[in-house]
């Protein structure tokens, strides 16, 4: 089942002259509305939020909203500047999220998410991370994912809050209190529709279709059946100049696993030649497969290190020559470097006068496209004694972070994601506990080594001013060995709870 993301950006003019100009821009307490010449009249085109709350809108005269405001920020609008902008945007989230991905305009991008979302960790996560960075960003957005374009593109509109996820086969339900204008339809439609009584979408669902397509034309229910997904709306995927490209149509379809592969060689060897041409390297490659039914079938592929050994590339699309439904066959292969790095030719080292170094980055590319790109890491120490903190996932070929591991204390193999409450009896301050209860089993302390104490960081929260924590290595009768402690230091309320937590589990 397909699914597609329309995202809404419903401030884009406005947010994108503050990212790209902020210089232009008075402070942010400020309203501030873009204007355009339509005729003899100016006319506010887009206006921020804070000029919305005071009533202002798009199509309003600028003399009566200076007269509604006085002391409004009033700048030129560049339909220009966000188109382009606009089309950047949707080439970073290419780069990103999917294959697949088209600008809306004149303010939204869509996306189809097909087979992508596992990568993300879920339709859920997918979502939350997109609007996240745009957020970051300063973008205002809100997004939808549904089964049609229509349907995504009507509740990032009128449902997202930021974010809406329509279950697979609701859209009939999920569309049927939306307003009419959720369906594209044009400005003049719209206004005959309400004066003949339809005021949402519901109204038009049984509604007989030869009475509305000679009153309207075939474009409404052309809408109608494109959001429901009756109708077909293919999504043309967004292919800058700067994109490294090769492509290769068929007179007659193909199916067969072999022929595909066969012909995924022959897509590698010309892209190669290509990227070798610009000295470049692939970091991501996107194969499109667009069936003969004008569905599209995708297979995304990344790389540790920027590479162009057709070998190598081949090797990693075609393992993933299963997840492609071919359906009545294939009539057009594209293969895309959405992202590429400077590759410069090196000299091969001679094995007569020392010994190849090793190379791990085809194992991480192999695990990396099966597993996905969150699933390979390798850890790296920061500066920090408080445990949780003195660790992060970095990417498995980064450069070493110039921090070493520390050696004054043992640490356990295995730090759990965060600290567990145990049970216990131990004489205070100093000794360690006689038996621990961990996850409901009980378990008597045999040997045991401490307390190492840790003090809290000040500098980061004023509640660890005086905090600390007694660590112990303990081994309980069955030999496994754990790292335990207590908020406190045994004696003083303020610095901790003087409960006991277990953290860690030694190999």
């Amino acid at each position: 089942m397909a699914r597609v993301i329309s995202v809404f950006l419903p401030l884009w003019p406005i947010d994108r002259l503050k990212r790209q100009a902020p210089e232009t821009t008075a402070s942010p307490e400020a309203p501030l509305v873009l204007a355009s010449r339509v005729g003899n009249r100016r006319l506010v085109t887009a206006a921020c939020a804070l000029a919305q709350d005071l009533g202002l809108s798009a199509g309003m005269p600028v003399s009566k909203a200076q007269a509604l405001v006085p002391g409004l920020q009033v700048l030129p609008h560049d339909p220009t500047a966000d188109a382009a902008s606009l089309e950047r945007l949707a080439l970073w989230v290419l780069q990103r999220v999917s294959p697949i991905v088209a600008v809306d305009p004149p303010d939204g991008l869509v996306v189809d998410s097909t087979g992508a979302d596992h990568l993300h960790g879920g339709e859920d996560a997918l979502l939350e991370t997109l609007i996240g960075r745009l957020v970051m960003s300063g973008v205002t957005a809100r997004a939808a994912i549904a089964d049609t374009w229509g349907a995504a593109h009507a509740l990032a509109r009128h449902q997202a809050n930021p974010v809406h996820l329509a279950e697979v086969g609701t859209a009939e339900t999920l569309l049927a209190p939306l307003p009419l204008s959720a369906l594209r339809l044009p400005p003049a439609m719209l206004a005959s529709l309400r004066t003949l009584g339809f005021a949402c979408i519901g109204d038009l669902l049984h509604q007989p279709r030869a009475p509305l397509t000679r009153r309207f034309g075939s474009e409404l229910c052309r809408r109608l059946d494109q959001a429901l997904g009756r109708a077909a709306e293919p999504i043309e995927p967004l292919r800058p100049d700067s994109l490294v490209e090769v492509r290769r149509s068929f007179a007659e379809p193909i199916a067969a696993a072999e022929t595909i592969a066969r012909y995924i060689g022959k897509l590698v060897q010309a892209l190669c030649v290509a990227l070798e041409a610009r000295g470049l390297g692939a970091r991501r490659l996107d194969l499109l497969c667009w069936r003969v039914d004008a569905h599209v079938q995708t297979v995304r592929v990344g790389l540790a290190r920027p590479q162009r050994d057709p070998q190598r590339l081949t090797r990693l699309l075609c393992e993933r020559i299963e997840t492609i439904s071919p359906g009545y066959g294939i009539e057009i292969l594209s293969l895309t470097a959405v992202m590429v790095e400077p590759l410069e030719a090196q000299q091969m080292a001679s094995s007569l006068l020392e010994a190849p170094a090793s190379e791990l980055s085809g194992l991480v590319d192999v695990l990396a496209n099966r597993v996905g790109a969150r699933g390979v890491y390798r850890m790296a120490p920061v500066p920090s004694d408080v445990p949780e903190r003195s660790v992060i996932r970095i990417a498995p070929l980064s450069d070493p972070v110039g921090a070493g591991w520390p050696d004054h204390w043992p640490r356990p193999s295995r730090l759990l994601p965060r600290p567990e409450p145990i049970e216990t009896v131990a004489l205070l301050p100093d000794h360690p506990p006689v038996w621990i209860i961990w996850r409901g089993i009980s378990r008597k302390v045999r040997r045991a080594d401490g307390p190492e104490r840790v003090f809290g960081e000040w500098w980061k929260r004023d509640a660890e001013m005086i905090a600390v924590r007694d660590y112990f290595r303990i081994e309980d009768e069955a030999g496994e060995r754990l790292w335990v402690f207590r908020a406190g230091d045994g004696e003083h309320a303020e610095t901790g709870s003087h409960r006991w937590f277990l953290h860690g589990v030694f190999g």
